[in-house]
Parts: C-alpha cells; sequence; structure tokens
C-alpha cells in the first residue's frame, strides 16, 4: 500500500455501501481508498524525523523553530512502528522518549478507566460550573480570542490538522480556564481538526489542561497566554506566521482579560473542592 496516500487523506465524503471485504484485492491503494469514500485533502502530513533533535529538550517549547520529530501524525496512521520510534528516541534525546512514554500512559489510562471519554477522571470536576458560551467557543475556534498565540495556534490547527505542543497546552488551558468552557467542547474540536488525534492522548491532555485528569495541572495553574508568548515566541515569529493582522488596528482586542478570567475560574473550581 502507498502509505503517502494514507496521510494525504484527511476528508470522508458520502458514505459508500462498499465494504472493505467486497473490494477486489486488484485495485491500488488509492482506489481503495476511493472506494470506501475518502477522497484526497489538500492538506498534508509532514515527514518525522530524528535528526537535529540532540537539543530536543531545549527546542520543543518553540513553535517557531523546527524543533520537534512530527512523529505524531505517523504514528497515528501505522507509518512507523511505535518500538521503531522508541528505539531511535533512545539514541537520540532522553525527553523524546518520556514524550513516547506519555503516549503509552494515556493508553493505558483509557483501557483501565473507559469512563474518560465522556467523563472526568475526577469525579467532583463533573459539577463544574461551566460558562459554555457559543460566542466564546466560535471565537476560540476561528482564533480570534485578541490574544496573539491562541490565535496563531487555532490558525495553524485550522489550515495544516497541526499545532505545536505547547501552543496546544495553551489554547487548551485558555478554553478551559480563562473561558470556562467544558473540556468536551475542545477535544471535540480538535479530534474533529488534527491530522494526529489519538483519542487517548487526545482526551488525556484535554483532562490535564481542565485539572480533572488522573495526573493533571493544579486547578490553579492558569497559563498566562501573553506571558507564553513573551517566553516561547519573544520575537512573535509564529504569530505573524499565522495571524498577519496582528501588528494592524484590525487585530481584536481580548475577549477576556486575564486577571479577571483567572479570579474568575479560580472561583469556580474552588466551588467543586
Amino acid at each position: 500500500m502507498d502509505l503517502s496516500v494514507v496521510l494525504s487523506v484527511a476528508a470522508l465524503s458520502a458514505p459508500t455501501s462498499q465494504s472493505p471485504t467486497s473490494l477486489p484485492m486488484s485495485l491500488s491503494a488509492q482506489a481503495i481508498l476511493v472506494a470506501l469514500g475518502f477522497s484526497r485533502s489538500s492538506i498534508t502530513a509532514a515527514p518525522y524525523s530524528f535528526e537535529h533533535l540532540d537539543n530536543y529538550h531545549l527546542n520543543r517549547d518553540f513553535p517557531a523553530v523546527a524543533g520537534t520529530s512530527r512523529l505524531s501524525v505517523h504514528l497515528r496512521f501505522g507509518t512507523v512502528s511505535v518500538r521503531q520510534a522508541f528505539k531511535q528516541a533512545l539514541a537520540v534525546n532522553d525527553t523524546l522518549v518520556s514524550e513516547l512514554i506519555w503516549r503509552e500512559f494515556f493508553m493505558q489510562i483509557l483501557w483501565h478507566f473507559p469512563q474518560v471519554v465522556t467523563r472526568s477522571f475526577r469525579p467532583a470536576y463533573e459539577h463544574l460550573a461551566w460558562r459554555n458560551s457559543e460566542q466564546d467557543f466560535a471565537a476560540w475556534c476561528a482564533g480570534k480570542t485578541g490574544y496573539p498565540l491562541v490565535d496563531a495556534g487555532m490558525r495553524e490547527l485550522n489550515t495544516s490538522g497541526y499545532m505545536h505542543n505547547r501552543v496546544r497546552m495553551v489554547v487548551a488551558s485558555f478554553l478551559c480556564k480563562h473561558l470556562l468552557l467544558d473540556w468536551r467542547w475542545g477535544e471535540r474540536y480538535f479530534a474533529e481538526k488534527l491530522l494526529d488525534y489519538d483519542l487517548s492522548a487526545n482526551n488525556g491532555n484535554w483532562q490535564w489542561a481542565a485539572g480533572c485528569g488522573c495526573d493533571a495541572a493544579p486547578y490553579f495553574r492558569i497559563f498566562n497566554p501573553s506571558t507564553q508568548a513573551k517566553k516561547f515566541d519573544a520575537q512573535g515569529e509564529y504569530i505573524r506566521r499565522h495571524v498577519p493582522e496582528f501588528d494592524s488596528l484590525a487585530y481584536p482586542p481580548p475577549i477576556v482579560a486575564h486577571q479577571y478570567a483567572r479570579q474568575r475560574c479560580l472561583q469556580a473550581y474552588r466551588q467543586i473542592r
């Protein structure tokens, strides 16, 4: 099978009545995908690489830098074995190894606690009073929150099917804690958009960001998106790449003030503790 074809397919068209077992073996990989109802997307996945990752632990948090392996989508589609990836990572960087272990950890959580698919790992968080503003959610999805790093991340996701991991943490924290929107809203949106979508990792990381997971960030840890931008994109290179109007009057003001959102979040979380 031509696996490059698999990686370039991201759009699902109308359902087909043919089942995989009824397809003739003589069909090419691309013809099989078409027969199953897939169509080629304009979005393609970047190749993975273990080169230049000696300093992965130093560079991985800077979204403007090509400092990650881009393994995730290949692990999702099986175009690289996780055992092969683990073996190569062992020879390159310990932090990269730990990221693969986190992936396995979330798979184990999903297997042993399948209720996390729809509910918080920590039951108390099911009683959290989410605001669930449709208007705020739409602004977050569109990358129009007035917080440059959040907006850059969401626009990168919407146009490429990918988002840098540091930025994923920032946008997830912003949705749950600045906007007080249910983490499941964000998890579903990521599931729809991410080429590297993996149920266990997506669920585990969203519950981590919301503070309701098995090894979650403390509820009082609330990323300041402006501080995160100064720390990890100091020159605004990543932001300007995805938010071209950043330096103009066309860029919107923040939809919520950080200090106000922080206090509102702390109050809501303390009520369930």
